[in-house]
């Protein structure tokens, strides 16, 4: 087990890294020093807080560094350990070499599926890019118990407590936000070590094109996929633009769902500008299109959809393929018309979504049972018909 960095035990307050044997010869003189960032550990979660010793100042080491090609043994391992932890795996795997495939949970045992969490990277990775302040105000608007949002063996801790399966996926959105992404294979390997509880789902912009077609079948034939996320708005796209045509396609090919973010967004709320936000690219109308130009390709609309509630439960009910998750709002706020859908015509196509990290299932389930639900269908909002989407 690494408990320490070779002889530098005071380097960090605790260690970053339990649980793992390694046997590495490195030769750490050849790396050359680049800018530094605090350290994270994505399976602990949480931001290491660095003690820096009067001889190792950051910029002593950055000259020393410069003038002699050494990187400090001490960061130089640090980053490494976090380095292999990260991407080893997923991308040194011998020529030919199938990945594999992503397990379903057991779902009997469970009381309830979460159709919609967010995986996230540990604090501290996005330091140059604005993502860690961004993350702050959407806790504020939300009023989230979570400072920063848990990682996603946080995540699955969590959910393994309450006895909740839940679909995971971050969202790709790099080029209208200058949130670096959190890379598909990444958050799907990590994910992959909690499959009692995590069904991983992954995200790409549409506006990725071509790259962005191989890399979904790619995941889809490697790994097993089984859903995307998109947000038109965080993505800055209309979902009817056929320019993303070629993205459904390969969905669709895969057998896989299509999970669109509707109506308004906490993202950038109050913020100005609304952090350039565009509310427009979420109205649930736009997906009738993609729902009637692929009728085999199972779509969820996200949220409900203020201000377009009444537009999504038109879809939802016009087109077979076009579910409804219950996400982002604590179930009391939900308008009339909607809960009358719930527990009529659309009984079978509504799905249980928290929100996770912003609204916890704890809160969204405590408000759900205070609401004028029939007790039958019930376990369908809760599991059931996300159970018969998900093929489980």
């Amino acid at each position: 087990e690494l408990r320490t960095f070779m002889g530098h035990p005071d380097t960090f307050e605790r260690p970053c890294w339990t649980g793992r044997k390694w046997q590495i010869e490195l030769d750490f003189r050849k790396r050359r020093s680049r800018p530094e960032r605090p350290v994270s550990n994505h399976r602990t979660g949480g931001c290491q807080s660095r003690r820096t010793p009067a001889s190792t100042e950051p910029a002593a080491m950055a000259d020393s560094a410069a003038r002699t090609g050494a990187f400090p043994p001490n960061l130089a391992i640090a980053k490494f350990v976090i380095s292999y932890n990260q991407f080893y795996k997923a991308r040194n795997q011998p020529p030919g070499t199938p990945m594999p495939k992503l397990a379903l949970p057991e779902i009997d045992d469970v009381v309830a599926i979460d159709i919609h969490t967010h995986a996230e990277e540990p604090c501290g990775m996005h330091a140059d890019d604005g993502y860690d302040d961004f993350q702050a105000q959407m806790a504020d608007y939300f009023k989230s118990p979570h400072k920063h949002p848990p990682t996603v063996p946080e995540t699955a801790a969590y959910y393994r407590s309450k006895n909740i399966a839940a679909v995971i996926f971050p969202v790709d959105a790099e080029r209208e936000t200058g949130f670096r992404r959190y890379k598909n294979e990444e958050m799907l390997e990590i994910a992959s070590e909690h499959l009692d509880v995590l069904i991983p789902f992954v995200s790409i912009d549409p506006h990725k094109g071509k790259l962005g077609v191989r890399e979904a079948r790619r995941l889809i034939e490697e790994y097993g996929v089984r859903g995307f996320k998109f947000h038109p708005t965080m993505q800055g796209f209309y979902a009817n633009d056929r320019l993303a045509y070629p993205l459904y396609e390969a969905i669709n090919d895969g057998g896989a769902i299509a999970l669109f973010h509707t109506g308004q967004t906490g993202v950038g709320s109050g913020m100005p500008g609304g952090m350039g936000m565009r509310l427009k690219y979420s109205n649930p109308m736009y997906m009738d299109d993609v729902a009637a130009d692929f009728p085999d390709l199972k779509i969820i609309l996200a949220h409900p959809s203020f201000p377009w509630q009444e537009e999504a439960l038109s879809v939802a009910t016009h087109k077979p393929n076009v579910y409804i998750d219950l996400s982002g709002w604590s179930p009391k706020y939900f308008p009339p018309i909607l809960v009358r859908y719930i527990n009529s015509i659309l009984q079978d196509k509504m799905l249980f979504g928290s929100d996770w990290p912003v609204i916890t299932p704890d809160r969204w389930l405590a408000d759900f049972a205070k609401l004028d639900i029939r007790e039958d269908i019930r376990p369908k909002v809760l599991k059931a018909n996300a159970r018969k989407l998900l093929g489980i």
